[in-house]
């Protein structure tokens, strides 16, 4: 079974039934001959097994959410005798082990004590259950009593009597137009049932009521434009032949079908997120759980960026032209912007360049050329007099660089929405990393005074994507850079500064960057547009010294002067299949950087590594972690065996998520 590769059997098995050990947790399978799914044959062991391969890539999305189950304990049966199903809310307190996380919520006339799938061992202890289906709120329990702000977007597109999947394709496309001009970026997952759901990110700073009034009235609206295909009402009357947007799922007591759980049709079918390419395909179909178990063998989750109001879009094609306005694209827009009833726009995800060289650049005279700030990438919003600043993946640090308010003023009653670089610079006016990792919390200064003085923020601007509520994205390079420069005038001492375009060819432009210290050069097409949330190589970014992002997975003592404490990091890199191991990194580390990543660490240590391919000199006396943090190396090169040569840390990266981490080069 696939459990006994992430977990070792400690007794000897019996027909149909055997005890395995996961995540140091004992569970007792039984019944493992049953069949769940007539149809297929599909057995109870090979729901536990589907569950047990499947948790690395599901468990990011039911993590710290309380989980409804709906149970077929003797299967799900045929379509002439179905099988009886249970939708279970409470935990049976007697047959719940207690390793199982638990919230307890009120309701209105009980309080039910619900399991929360934080781990493998609590997914294959419900696989055990008969828990074919797992529903999830868009919610995550928080350390607030009652804090119940989605954190995603859902809609659910149910096709009616006479309608197929193509017909709910079609509705979604029509959705991620509004969605995206909103800077949502939903991905699609095909239910595994009969429709598809849309998710997209949100920050958590709205309710699920404003957040399903924004989706109800994206239902509302695409009816008006489509009456002769999209329904928004929930009666079943007025359904036939049309898709009905089921809005109702953002509600904070209503939950939906996690993604990858199985489904209890007569077929072991899967909720599976999809590509918005695989959604044009002409055979469009519901997948079962050997497909999805092949198809995650083969590539990354296409919903595995779902994080705070953004989603990566690396692999999805841009859309060829703008959809065509109409009454649904002005009622969404004024359903977002107005702040009685809608949710404020989650933040906006910037565009990304891709790493090249100058052989990437052939006709010079089409490309601007830019310097690259070594720092965090940020996006600014100055909006109705307030300033919100957001990194990459979502998160406000608006009070972490309190010296940026004077953008604000800078504004001159603008609002605007601009894309730039978070710096800290040394004396002689070179950015250091290092002084920034002070401000992002990641060392310790004596107090916020001494940060602020010692390390000062500054933001480099070098993109500007909305003015006064007109959104420019869409315009080529040098027109928004031509907006840039006439709206913001900062002088020339202000921590906000546009920095100009290098004014010569490339072959200048990288050795005055050389010269200045700085990480490399920028060049981006002059007539692009800019591509929210997308990598894209209408910007290529060019490095004197190779970067690369790398996710801890454990680290190994020291010696000598590091004698009990951090001595090597041990590093890995996403790839679809979990973390593949690429080297250790001992040196660039100051004493204050040790402690503070030994506090850091010592939180989040697990017993089993979340690497792959670790040599065995380097397990042998490892301390496992908990695969949370993202940081960044400067390295030698790639080995023939795809590991790093000679890396030197370079800093924690709390601005990325660890799904944004790829390999660079």
């Amino acid at each position: 079974m696939a459990a006994q590769d992430s977990a070792t059997p400690t007794s000897t098995r019996r027909a149909g039934a055997e005890e395995v050990r996961v995540d140091g947790h004992r569970i007792a399978l039984t019944n493992l001959d049953k069949v769940m799914y007539p149809e297929t044959g599909t057995t109870k062991g090979d729901v536990i097994d589907y569950y047990s391969a499947i948790a690395d890539v599901m468990l990011p999305h039911v993590r710290d959410r309380i989980a409804t189950r709906k149970r077929w304990v003797d299967g799900v049966g045929t379509p002439e005798h179905p099988g009886q199903v249970f939708f279970q809310k409470n935990l049976d307190q007697r047959s719940t082990p207690s390793w199982v996380r638990q919230r307890e919520f009120a309701h209105k006339n009980s309080v039910n004590s619900y399991p929360l799938v934080n781990d493998r061992a609590t997914l294959i202890w419900l696989a055990q259950t008969a828990s074919l289906e797992l529903h999830v709120p868009q919610w995550r329990v928080g350390r607030r009593p009652g804090f119940r702000n989605p954190d995603r977007f859902v809609i659910d597109l149910d096709p009616g009597e006479g309608v197929t999947l193509a017909e709910c394709a079609e509705v979604a496309r029509l959705a991620k137009a509004i969605l995206s001009d909103m800077g949502l970026s939903p991905v699609p997952v095909t239910s595994g049932s009969k429709g598809i759901h849309l998710y997209a990110g949100l920050d958590g700073s709205q309710t699920g009521e404003q957040v399903a009034a924004v989706a109800h009235e994206l239902a509302r609206a695409l009816e008006a434009d489509h009456p002769d295909l999209v329904v928004s009402d929930m009666k079943k009357a007025l359904r036939a032949g049309k898709v009905l947007i089921d809005w109702s799922q953002n509600n904070p007591a209503k939950t939906t079908v996690a993604p990858y759980s199985l489904r209890g049709r007569f077929r072991p079918t899967v909720a599976v997120p999809r590509t918005w390419r695989e959604l044009a395909a002409k055979d469009l179909r519901h997948l079962e759980f050997d497909e999805v178990l092949q198809r995650m063998k083969r590539r990354a989750d296409p919903l595995a960026g779902l994080a705070a109001g953004r989603l990566d879009e690396e692999e999805l094609p841009a859309p060829a032209e703008e959809p065509p306005r109409g009454r649904s694209r002005e009622r969404m827009e004024a359903a977002a912007s107005a702040s009685s009833s809608a949710a404020p726009s989650a933040p906006v995800s910037p565009m990304l360049a891709t790493l090249g060289s100058a052989a990437d650049i052939s006709d010079e005279s089409e490309w601007a050329f830019e310097m690259k700030w070594d720092g965090i990438r940020a996006v600014a919003e100055v909006r109705d007099g307030g300033l919100r600043l957001t990194t990459r993946n979502g998160n406000d640090v608006t009070v972490t660089y309190p010296e940026l308010d004077g953008l604000v003023a800078l504004a001159d009653g603008h609002d605007l929405v601009l894309d730039g670089e978070v710096v800290t610079l040394d004396p002689s006016g070179r950015p250091d990393f290092g002084l920034l990792q002070t401000r992002m919390g990641l060392t310790r200064p004596a107090d916020v005074k001494s940060a602020l003085t010692r390390a000062p923020a500054h933001y480099m601007v070098f993109d500007i994507l909305e003015l006064d509520g007109a959104d420019l994205r869409r315009r080529t390079y040098d027109e928004r850079r031509e907006t840039l420069l006439a709206t913001l005038t900062p002088p020339a001492d202000d921590p906000i500064q546009v920095p100009p375009a290098f004014d010569g060819d490339l072959a200048h432009a990288v050795s005055s960057s050389a010269r200045l210290g700085l990480e490399g050069v920028m060049a981006k097409q002059r007539d692009s547009t800019y591509a929210t949330g997308r990598r894209s190589r209408a910007w290529i970014k060019i490095k004197h010294h190779k970067t690369q992002e790398v996710v801890i997975g454990g680290w190994t003592p020291g010696t000598g002067r590091r004698a009990g404490g951090i001595g090597a990091l041990l590093l890995g890199l996403p790839d679809g299949e979990g973390l593949r191991y690429v080297g250790k990194v001992g040196t660039g580390f100051t004493d204050a950087v040790l402690d503070d990543l030994a506090a850091l660490l010592g939180g989040i240590e697990t017993d089993d590594s979340p690497l792959r391919d670790v040599p065995r000199p380097d397990a042998k006396a490892a301390h496992w972690v908990e695969p949370r943090l993202v940081g960044e190396v400067e390295f030698a090169e790639w080995t023939s065996t795809d590991r790093l040569r000679q890396p030197s840390w370079r800093g924690l990266r709390p601005d990325k998520a660890v799904q944004q981490v790829v390999r660079e080069g």
